[in-house]
């Protein structure tokens, strides 16, 4: 009865929120610049949605089964919600602790300015192949990175690209992966057999990216200014924290438990809590200038820990840029990340519940011709997914399932769909500002991401290979009849 009820919409009712929300966010981009993340895209979304909810009621959807899938499609995205509040935490707490001042001046002291992109990436690449979690990283080692960046005077764009291209490098080989994980298993591919073909992909991407960097930092006009400025910010951050190897010890506590499968949750609510205790152990004077006081009794200095958790810290040395450095964090920080996700979620799901993203599957599915051109939907298909329904879970699974019986109908191997999902889908998830990843990313390293777009080259390439790969049938693998009728 459901079925004759609900008419299926038109190619014209599929296009439309996307050609108006398309032309909404260009206009944001162009009125607001990097503001645009912080209310203008939001307007755009929900507008966009309240024109996929009109398409819907004409088409015969009821206003109640419109909200509730609004409900159902925020409601996807709680778990990332949750876990961006419990990172804005663990700043704002590691910030007080001394932890992200320490990671930033050993980093200072270390790092050679030309060789920085490309040791940032490969830092972030080492680490997030060891946890599976480029969030994890991005949080904690690429906060510092980007500290040390400041610091150095270099390009801050270019280093939160180069954070984000080992980051996800390093978490789409990582068998501990959530997504390298997920994308076999929409597939019915086998998860190291997977990660062996993404390695024809992803392995000369991240060469080239990392050769990039390396020529980027090298030609790199390091300012007088900046590297003069080195010694005045160690001095500044020795004065405002106790900076030891000691505040090492919670990083290395996240990064096992992390190795150890923990959901990402309570390790990064641990590592929070431990950060909170490392302030109370190590920085009286720095929670003494928190609260205003020279010598805060207990009730204010645990009033001044709590206080971190929610909103972070505020330090005043008198330079502006090591002011910026150090100040930040708390959950609502957040927020306005958690209102961009939300919005973004509930067009998603209206356009799901409408039958508009199904329909322009169909349009697409009839134009492909050939493994290169399934492939090519499939790429195309998980980066549209991406923009739309702005979650990278959404962009493998949908795809996957769209996608599989058609792989299957001209004799590709199940391997073939899952690494397309994560060359389309994962991998171009944090270059798009609404998307959960995109808006996390800029977020924690307070980049936008029309700013680093551009230099994340590994997210950049790693797509185009694979088209290219395609195309050219390199690494294109067929089903052998026994593996085809055992399926």
């Amino acid at each position: 009865m459901t079925e004759t009820r609900i008419r299926r919409p038109s190619l014209v009712d599929a296009l439309f929120p996307i050609v108006v929300l398309i032309s909404l966010l260009a206009a944001a981009v162009y009125l607001y610049g990097d503001d645009a993340s912080y209310g203008p895209n939001q307007i755009a979304l929900l507008f966009c949605a309240g024109l996929a909810s009109l398409i819907g009621l004409k088409n015969g959807l009821t206003w109640r089964e419109i909200e509730t899938a609004m409900v159902r499609g925020i409601a996807v995205a709680l778990g990332a919600i949750l876990i961006l509040l419990m990172v804005g935490a663990l700043i704002g707490t590691w910030r007080l602790a001394g932890i992200v001042p320490s990671l930033i001046y050993f980093g200072l002291e270390l790092m050679n300015p030309a060789l920085f992109y490309a040791a940032a990436c490969l830092i972030c690449a080492v680490i997030a192949l060891s946890i599976g979690s480029s969030w994890t990283v991005a949080a904690t080692v690429g906060v510092a990175l980007i500290g040390v960046a400041s610091g150095l005077g270099l390009s801050l764009p270019v280093a939160a690209g180069a954070v984000v291209s080992g980051a996800y490098f390093g978490d789409k080989i990582s068998p501990l992966s959530e997504t390298t994980n997920l994308a076999p298993a929409v597939a019915g591919s086998e998860l190291f057999e997977h990660i062996r073909l993404m390695l024809w992909t992803t392995v000369p991407s991240i060469v080239i990216a990392l050769l990039i960097f390396l020529v980027l930092g090298l030609n790199a006009r390091i300012p007088d200014a900046g590297v003069d400025r080195i010694a005045p910010l160690l001095a500044g951050l020795e004065s405002q924290f106790h900076i030891s190897l000691l505040h090492l010890v919670p990083l290395g506590l996240l990064l096992f438990m992390a190795l150890k499968r923990m959901p990402a949750l309570p390790a990064i609510f641990i590592g929070a809590l431990v950060g909170g205790v490392w302030a109370l152990l190590f920085q009286q004077e720095a929670i003494a200038v928190q609260a205003g006081v020279a010598d805060p009794d207990w009730a204010l200095t645990l009033q001044v820990i709590w206080q971190t958790f929610f909103s972070g810290i505020t330090v005043e040395t008198g330079d502006a840029a090591l002011n910026d450095l150090l100040s930040g964090g708390g959950m609502a920080s957040m927020m306005n990340t958690v209102w961009l996700i939300m919005c973004a979620m509930a067009f998603g799901a209206v356009m799901e519940k409408a039958g508009l993203l199904a329909r322009l599957i169909e349009g697409l599915l009839g134009m492909v011709k050939g493994a290169a051109g399934l492939i090519t939907a499939t790429l195309g298909t998980c980066f549209g997914s991406n923009i739309l329904t702005a979650d990278q879970y959404i962009s493998i699974i949908m795809p996957g399932r769209m996608f599989r019986e058609e792989y299957e109908r001209q004799g590709l191997a199940p391997v073939n769909l899952s690494r397309a999902l994560e060359d389309g889908g994962t991998i171009t998830s944090p270059l798009i500002p609404w998307n959960t990843c995109g808006a996390y990313m800029q977020s924690v390293l307070l980049v936008p991401v029309t700013d680093y777009l551009f230099f994340a080259f590994f997210n950049l390439i790693n797509p185009v290979l694979a088209l290219a790969y395609a195309w050219l049938g390199i690494k294109v693998l067929r089903l052998s009849p026994p593996q085809k009728a055992s399926a």
